[in-house]
């Protein structure tokens, strides 16, 4: 009985103890990390077989919901899930036009239900490629909402005038499009290696099961430059704070590797920006001036050196990429017309993608386009790296006239002339 009391009066201690302190404050979880990069995309790449492509895509996306559910699980933030496959033409031999356009509603159907975004290659992969792909790209790109595509126009043996013909060809009649942002689904791409995880201009050419990851790290770039004294410590900051992470999204790579049997093939570390997520501020911070200033191409070429000196396994660009209307501060630039299809250019000869988002008049011309995109892939040719031209005319604007585009992945931006102000 003495004990059963001695029992109860240590419950009542307890439990008076707990109203007086109340309940043991719960572990905070500590905010993330702002100069952590986000896992832009994990791409998929599927040798699709129309017979089979419902199967082969519910494999693809249990590779890709397991991969994601991992890096998730160590606090990256993960854009997007994509399916890449091999040029479009190889699995719609035999199809008339209009057996194709069905077949890709179908397909795009399944992206937007099972909410990937989905690549379907390019066309004209082949020097004697017929330019009837490129149209039929075009069909394709017009009426469906989730497929991106691109069109080879250059490779090791040099620049296809043709093909650069009929990217200009397409890329006017994409303009023709709801806000004219058919374009940002289409790329000409040059000297683009397969297995590059970022669209428009990704593909395989293999027998598939493998997977690549993108970053969105312009933030990471921003974190690495703060402060730094000199150009040597600022690449030595990027080096060792972004290969810091890029060590940890591949031992996680490997693991979904090892879980799930596809291939892991690499990492395209090219620092993408997201709106104000910004890689022209990083520049900027940088070289203490604003992008398009002299310093620029330094900056470029630093960034891009960075990169290329971190001991990972890579795939794609691995370069800096500066698309001007996913960059609050490039659009910026461009409005304030600090930036040109030149500058761009010449920045690309030191780092990454070329032309991307780039906007454009309405009024530009074919040949005009055709310039523009054969500079490109003599830059891609001369210095034998990936490149491509992601232009966007807008259909009835002109220079100084604001674009109104209507996607969350844009910024809208101030025309300017094809050559420039002071033309």
């Amino acid at each position: 009985m003495r004990l059963g009391t001695i029992r109860l009066s240590f419950l009542l201690l307890c439990v008076a103890i707990f109203f007086v302190a109340g309940p043991a404050p719960a572990q905070r979880k500590a905010p993330p990390d702002p100069a952590r990069p986000k896992i832009r995309a994990i791409t998929a790449f599927v040798n699709l077989d129309r017979a089979q492509y419902q199967q082969q895509i519910a494999e693809a996306m249990t590779l890709l919901k397991r991969a994601r559910t991992v890096f998730e699980s160590r606090d990256y933030e993960v854009e997007t899930i994509r399916i890449s496959t091999q040029p479009f033409a190889e699995y719609t031999k035999g199809l008339t036009t209009e057996q194709a356009l069905a077949f890709f509603k179908s397909y795009d159907a399944l992206a937007t239900q099972q909410k990937f975004a989905a690549s379907i290659g390019p066309a004209m992969l082949n020097a004697d490629d017929p330019a009837s792909q490129a149209d039929l790209l075009v069909d394709i790109l017009k009426n469906t909402q989730s497929i991106n595509a691109s069109l080879v126009v250059a490779d090791e043996n040099g620049v296809r005038w043709p093909s650069v013909g009929a990217a200009a060809r397409s890329m006017q009649k994409l303009a023709a499009t709801e806000h004219s942002q058919g374009n940002f689904k289409f790329s000409a791409i040059a000297l683009v290696p397969p297995l590059t995880p970022f669209f428009p201009g990704s593909y395989h050419t293999g027998f598939g099961h493998q997977f690549a990851i993108a970053l969105e790290s312009a933030n990471t770039v921003a974190a690495a430059f703060q402060g730094a004294p000199d150009l040597a410590t600022a690449r030595k900051r990027l080096i060792d704070r972004l290969g810091s992470e890029a060590m940890n999204i591949e031992e996680l790579a490997g693991r979904v590797d090892r879980d799930t049997g596809w291939t892991y093939m690499g990492i395209d570390l090219s620092p993408a920006p997201m709106k104000n997520i910004s890689i022209a501020a990083a520049l900027e911070t940088l070289t203490a001036q604003p992008i398009g200033s002299p310093g620029t191409l330094t900056g470029a070429a630093t960034i891009t050196a960075a990169i290329r000196d971190i001991q990972v396994k890579q795939t794609g660009y691995n370069g800096l990429m500066l698309p001007v209307l996913e960059d609050s501060r490039l659009a910026q630039r461009w409005s304030e017309g600090r930036l040109s299809l030149d500058s761009l250019l010449s920045y690309s000869a030191v780092c990454g993608t070329g032309l991307d988002t780039v906007p454009l008049p309405g009024d530009v011309t074919e040949q005009q386009l055709e310039f523009i995109i054969g500079d490109m892939a003599s830059l891609a040719v001369k210095w034998h790296k990936p490149l491509s031209a992601r232009l966007l005319p807008v259909t009835g604007k002109k220079p100084g006239d604001m674009t109104e585009f209507d996607d969350p992945y844009l910024v809208n931006a101030t025309l300017q002339p094809i050559g420039g102000k002071n033309q």
